[in-house]
């Protein structure tokens, strides 16, 4: 496809998306702002995992820090002040945690990247309960579910198109030639720790925006809500249904699994845990790769070896 061509398709597709809530009610809106949610946290972890192939259970880590964020200066500043602030104590946190932690590889690394995000929980905890005397805290900021749609949208449309870019320049080579073989790509001169760790950052800044827009929409928050690990389990398996090494994986992956998940929840949140851990298995054994793969090779086998590529996909 042209890029002419893909360009208009994206801007109509966005248009569209964007044009969806004013044609639902109250209970749509906030089915659209879980799913665009949903969009947001799997692209952002696939714009570091997928690539690097480091497995991260973090995201919930500053999911909550930017809900939190939003919770504690929502009565001193305005909330586009609340989203910068919150964007920047993400990325310092990924900066400081990527810097003792991106050396570590492999199940070492998930493991950590696992248990940075309970230590902040219990960090906020204690602190709660220790000097202010309390667990939770209350947001009143008056935000439309629509209004906080389009604003997850946007951060939808930045982290694909920074995907994007980044696949078709410098960087993406170096990504790509780290998660072959590190040790290589280091070799070959490439930077590996300034690449992981500008990569883990905007990841780490999409997700901390995400919990900031997101945050209006409970007006009670405490820290086993915002710090939930299911966040960062139902993120990392969307991703890897869809595909995380492609640019559009993680939406395939995030729209049939956001809607399965919300069943689940309604319908058996007894047994949500359970089938979440078999849906991994299922994805891990049976499409490692993704969905999109699975559908480019079944293509390749209809049309033959020169049906071409759709590796960008």
């Amino acid at each position: 496809m042209r890029p002419a061509v893909s360009a208009l398709a994206c801007a109509l597709l966005v248009a569209g998306l964007a044009a969806l809530p004013l044609f639902v009610g109250g209970y749509g809106q906030g089915v659209l702002v879980g799913l665009m949610n949903a969009v947001v946290l799997a692209s952002a972890w696939a714009l570091f995992s997928g690539p690097t192939k480091y497995v991260s259970l973090a995201t919930v880590a500053f999911f909550g820090i930017g809900a939190y964020t939003v919770a504690v200066l929502t009565e001193t500043m305005p909330f586009g002040a609340i989203l910068a602030v919150a964007g920047a104590i993400g990325v310092a946190v990924a900066l400081l945690v990527g810097l003792a932690t991106l050396r570590l590889a492999g199940v070492y690394f998930v493991i950590f990247s696992f248990g940075l995000a309970e230590l902040v929980r219990q960090i906020i905890t204690w602190f709660e309960t220790s000097v202010n005397r309390t667990l939770g805290r209350y947001i009143f900021i008056d935000l439309s579910a629509t209004a906080i749609y389009w604003m997850l949208l946007a951060l939808a449309v930045a982290v694909i198109g920074t995907r994007w870019l980044i696949e078709r320049g410098r960087l993406g080579l170096a990504v790509h030639a780290i998660g072959d073989d590190e040790i290589v790509a280091r070799h070959a001169g490439v930077d590996v720790t300034k690449v992981k760790l500008a990569l883990f950052a905007l990841s780490a800044l999409a997700m901390t925006l995400a919990g900031a827009i997101q945050a209006p929409r409970w007006t009670y928050v405490e820290p086993s809500i915002v710090f939930n690990p299911n966040i960062s389990f139902t993120a990392l398996i969307m991703a890897l249904l869809g595909g995380a090494t492609r640019l559009w994986g993680p939406v395939f992956g995030a729209v049939p699994l956001f809607f399965f998940f919300e069943w689940l929840s309604v319908t058996m949140p007894g047994q949500f845990s359970i089938v979440l851990g078999l849906t991994f298995i299922v994805i891990v054994f049976l499409v490692p790769n993704g969905v999109l793969d699975l559908a480019e090779k079944g293509l390749r086998k209809t049309r033959g070896p020169n049906a071409g590529d759709a590796r960008h996909v």
